[in-house]
């Protein structure tokens, strides 16, 4: 994998430290309809403005919950050439391609380009950007902290969307579901990462030969490696929460990429059901309880009493003292993975702003809790702690969708 060294280093040959010389104006992308030289979309109009809008087009389950796409694949990527209009153009072809040949509809396909902190320090503007380079967020991980210029992140229900999306935008392809290529994504950036993964029932227990979780653990039933659903509608914000409101930025949200691996033995062999409802909610909570979930985790607020009491804290009581006004300031869209070899998760969040996400990291950690009980450690008997380790983070910026091609960017 490229580091960020060395793609600084790749492009201050392409263009020297004069790169931006050609650059007229630092724009705002809420006012600019679009790339210079390229007719408007001729999509919009049957999309959301937002590239992260799927709340209207999602599957909802008995509960109302709504069902995210079964299959992700997420490609991080290095520019290799200059910004500039023709480039620009080149991207919105692009990705207009794809609005050409799939349905915005999880049997189609979502995707959305991210930009991410190499980017924004290459055109001068990471300072005034609403992202900055990814931090060490606890005491007992050291993750590979990852800096890109864009991300490309796709979900469907059709696995085989996500590949040949990824062979007509990098490979040769010719076509994609009908739709003639004319313009890859692969003559701007390289693909330097890829994160793969999927989440609905059943799709654990065909990945269960990895390291990290017994192979006979799972059911038909668990969506998530963990055995558990994750996504009730009232411990997610909603799109308009994590929405950019105002200022150079409208329209867009941050994203954060974590990758968690998982080392679910003990969760399996060693707890039962009543214990892993406790740690994955609160000491209090019985799988009896979880089975009455629909929209929404009852919140009592009472995470140091349970501490004190208990020895032990549940993971989602923690995090969900990070709420504002009573409402989660994260959307999660996060899926299984066993990207590595090994199970995992890759933590996909979309926020307002990156310290929303870090409130909730914090909150996550229960640091505050040790001083409660002896037993009640930084990873020990502390929520899910015990059973992950974050291996890298990435932090982005999704611009709205017609600005997404080289936000801030334009030509003079």
């Amino acid at each position: 994998m490229r580091t960020r060294r060395d793609v600084l280093q790749r492009l201050a040959v392409l263009s020297g430290t004069a790169g931006l010389a050609g650059c007229s104006r630092m724009l705002d992308p809420s006012t600019v309809g679009g790339v210079p030289g390229l007719a408007a979309n001729p999509h919009a109009e049957s999309l959301p403005e937002t590239q992260f809008g799927h709340a209207d087009a999602l599957r909802t389950d008995g509960d109302g919950n709504p069902i995210q796409p079964q299959y992700h694949r997420v490609l991080l990527l290095a520019l290799d050439v200059e910004p500039s209009n023709d480039a620009a153009r080149t991207v919105e072809r692009s990705m207009r391609t794809l609005e050409a040949a799939f349905d915005w509809a999880p049997d189609g396909l979502f995707h959305m380009l991210a930009w991410g902190t190499d980017y924004f320090e290459r055109v001068g503007a990471l300072d005034r950007s609403p992202i900055e380079r990814p931090t060490v967020l606890s005491r007992v991980d050291e993750p590979d902290l990852q800096s890109y210029d864009a991300a490309l992140v796709l979900s469907s229900d059709t696995q085989s969307h996500l590949i040949r999306t990824e062979n007509a935008l990098f490979g040769s392809a010719d076509e994609l579901n009908g739709e003639p290529v004319e313009h890859r994504l692969g003559t701007v950036f390289s693909v330097a990462g890829r994160r793969t993964g999927f989440m609905g029932a059943g799709l654990p227990k065909e990945h269960a030969h990895v390291e990290g979780v017994p192979s006979d653990a799972l059911s038909d039933d668990h969506p998530m490696f963990t055995g558990f659903f994750s996504g009730r509608k009232r411990t997610q914000a909603g799109e308009d929460r994590v929405r950019i409101g105002d200022g150079d930025f409208a329209g867009g949200t941050t994203m954060h990429l974590s990758h968690l691996t998982e080392n679910l033995d003990l969760w399996w062999d060693s707890f039962d059901a009543a214990d892993r409802a406790g740690r994955m909610f609160a000491p209090d909570v019985s799988p009896e309880d979880v089975a009455e979930f629909g929209t929404d985790v009852p919140f009592a607020n009472a995470v140091r009493e349970h501490a004190r009491e208990y020895g032990e804290v549940g993971h989602h009581e923690k995090v969900a003292r990070a709420r504002e006004d009573g409402e989660p300031i994260v959307l999660r869209r996060d899926f299984n993975t066993v990207d590595g070899g090994q199970a995992g998760v890759h933590f996909l969040s979309l926020q307002r702003s990156l310290a929303d996400f870090r409130k909730t990291r914090r909150a996550m950690n229960g640091w505050y809790l040790r001083d409660e009980h002896a037993q009640v450690t930084d990873r020990k008997n502390n929520g899910l702690l015990e059973f992950i380790t974050v291996q890298s983070r990435a932090n982005f910026y999704a611009p709205p969708r017609n600005g997404r091609s080289f936000p801030l960017f334009t030509d003079g």
